[in-house]
């Protein structure tokens, strides 16, 4: 236990194995009590702030994000300037443009926003989104062709590129000029593209690496929006501000860190949601029976994983055109079914799932097993593998790889990180090093491609290159508590006052509250993923309705279960608003308990 750290509820050890620590130091503390009498703040509220790195001097422009504030001149991105030249040329000719975009949320929403401003200016571009199982992530050499047959003498990747040296070289033997925005890592030489936006490449020093794919989008659009006032087209610029719904799902749904502009984004893209601008997300909430205003949590939870499903096993062109459309026939008709291959992804998932997790759960033991889990299948859908990967990572709490192999012992596969642990940087050197045949991607998630026979390697190598990070991860982790408070506290009216703090996600962490001495009065597991719903009491009578998501069989689960009108325990978790029939109340997401020592 670090010196500075404090147990909460001197919890040493929970029901899941981890200690609970105050997520406020001392100083920090000293602070939040300062923001609060300065600005005249709920402590709650600023003891969140304060947790998360908020100075006291940061904390107005913290509460009230803006674009225009927080978005630096686009031109500090590498290459800007020369792809701003070259689009804004290409729009004010009017010459066929084709986008190629990626199969996930991401490389929807940032096609979506490049046709949309495409439009404005009467050109309506030619999109391809690659067949997940076919094509593979990225451009290839007969998409490419494809797309310049088709006429199009400028090629805009979006959300992929960055490592396409082969299909671009082709594309510009063919005499295409090829632009690339991105923000995916790589360690090997950039393609002959004619520029390259990427904060993420070696060597920009933007110092916008958090952005995604959108994000870049979005930073284009307003370079080329200026540089089009230049040429006299101002007039038919559109609005990028009423665009931005699409930058904030992407930002959630990649999950970048939300901080700086990022934060800025959602918190105005949210805004614009809820009015309905965009009738393709619209349908969404629709088709999802969304109830109540959007929310983040929404956009990675409801949203985000339909449109996901079109690039996994139906369909990858269906997001973009979703998100691109105006037409509300359409977007009914594609978001139900979006919603349909949702049943069928979730469906084989879980299939999948169980499989994995009795895998590992047999290589894993009673012992401490491998720093990390490589299972694989013929089996497997490999649309679903990532999904697969987060499950087991999310079960065993160290990095997974989830692999569907082929007929001939090759396979794709996608990994999920644990915070501390760079899974993108160690598969970038296992293609450097010859082990795989592809790979790259984040340090919370990467792809992989294997060829016959190398699935072995592989595992030794990911296992060596990242057994020290594991062991550190895995004991600097601990469950981080903001505060405590009872059943009666934990109001509507409350968890409005702490979203102020928001949104949250990855880099400003969702708010963890301890609800000390309660009692379990109901438990019962609903759902197919096992969930474990349950009613919470005070010492004073107040009730709480809680639930734990993929609980049952775990100890966690177990814990809740057994439970049921016996002593008081420990709960902690995030606190959410559920909207049913009308009504709104307050629920607790449990993630961790402990029996009070």
């Amino acid at each position: 236990m670090a010196g500075s750290e404090r147990l909460f509820l001197n919890v040493e050890k929970s029901v899941s194995g981890r200690p609970w620590v105050d997520r406020l130091s001392e100083e920090g503390a000293r602070i939040a009590a300062a923001m609060s009498q300065q600005f005249g703040i709920s402590e709650i509220v600023t003891r969140v702030l304060a947790a998360r790195g908020v100075a006291l001097e940061e904390t107005e422009d913290f509460l009230n994000p803006t674009i225009r504030h927080l978005m630096p001149d686009p031109a500090t991105l590498t290459a800007m300037d020369a792809l701003t030249e070259r689009l804004a040329d290409a729009i004010a000719r009017g010459e066929r443009i084709a986008l190629f975009g990626d199969y996930d949320v991401d490389g929807a929403a940032s096609c979506a926003l490049m046709t949309r401003f495409l439009r404005a200016f009467g050109i309506e571009p030619d999109v391809h989104i690659p067949d997940r199982i076919y094509e593979g992530y990225g451009p290839n050499v007969g998409a490419m062709d494809k797309l310049i047959d088709g006429g199009a003498s400028l090629i805009i990747t979006l959300d992929c590129g960055t490592t396409s040296e082969e299909p671009i070289a082709h594309a510009k033997s063919r005499g295409v000029d090829v632009l690339v925005i991105d923000h995916h890592l790589t360690d090997a030489d950039l393609p002959v593209a004619d520029a390259i936006v990427n904060p993420n490449r070696p060597d920009d020093i933007s110092g916008l690496g958090h952005l995604c794919a959108a994000g870049v989008t979005f930073m284009v659009l307003v370079s080329v929006n200026r540089a089009l006032r230049g040429k006299g087209l101002a007039a038919n610029a559109p609005n990028l501000m009423n665009l931005v719904d699409l930058v904030a799902l992407a930002t959630v749904c990649d999950v970048v860190p939300l901080t700086g502009l990022n934060r800025a984004f959602v918190v105005r893209g949210i805004e614009i949601m809820r009015k309905g601008a965009n009738r393709g997300i619209a349908a969404l909430a629709l088709a999802a029976r969304l109830s109540g205003p959007v929310e983040p949590y929404h956009l990675g939870y409801l949203i985000g994983p339909r449109i996901n499903a079109g690039g996994r096993i139906g369909d990858a062109a269906l997001g973009a055109r979703l998100l691109s459309s105006d037409d509300e026939h359409e977007c009914l008709h594609i978001a139900g079914q979006l919603n349909e291959l949702n049943v069928e992804r979730q469906r084989i998932e879980k299939q999948a799932v169980d499989e994995a997790a009795a895998t590992a759960d047999a290589e894993i033991g009673e012992g401490k097993g491998p720093p990390l889990i490589v299972v694989a299948s013929p089996e497997w859908h490999q649309g679903v593998v990532g999904l697969v990967a987060a499950r087991l990572k999310e079960r065993f709490g160290r990095p997974a790889f989830a692999i569907a192999q082929g007929a001939n012992g090759g396979g794709t596969g996608s990994g999920r990180s644990v915070p501390g642990v760079d899974l993108g940087r160690a598969v970038l050197a296992a293609v450097e090093a010859g082990i795989i045949a592809k790979g790259g991607g984040h340090a919370m998630a990467a792809g992989i491609t294997l060829s016959p026979g190398q699935l072995g390697e592989f595992r030794s190598f990911m296992t060596e290159a990242l057994a020290e990070d594991i062991a550190e991860a895995r004991r600097a982790d601990k469950v981080k508590i903001d505060a405590a408070l009872t059943a009666r506290g934990a109001t509507t009216d409350f968890i409005h006052e702490v979203d102020r703090a928001g949104p949250f996600g990855s880099g400003n962490p969702s708010p963890v509250f301890a609800l000390p001495h309660h009692r379990i009065t109901f438990a019962d597991i609903v759902g197919e993923g096992g969930h474990v719903r349950v009613t919470l009491a005070a010492g004073d009578g107040a009730r709480l309705n809680a639930i734990a998501f993929r609980a049952a069989g775990t100890p966690l689960g177990d814990a809740l279960m057994e439970g049921r009108d016996a002593g008081p325990i420990h709960l902690c978790g995030g606190l959410s608003i559920n909207h049913w029939q009308g009504q709104a109340s307050a629920q607790l997401r449990i993630i961790d308990a402990a029996h009070p020592g």
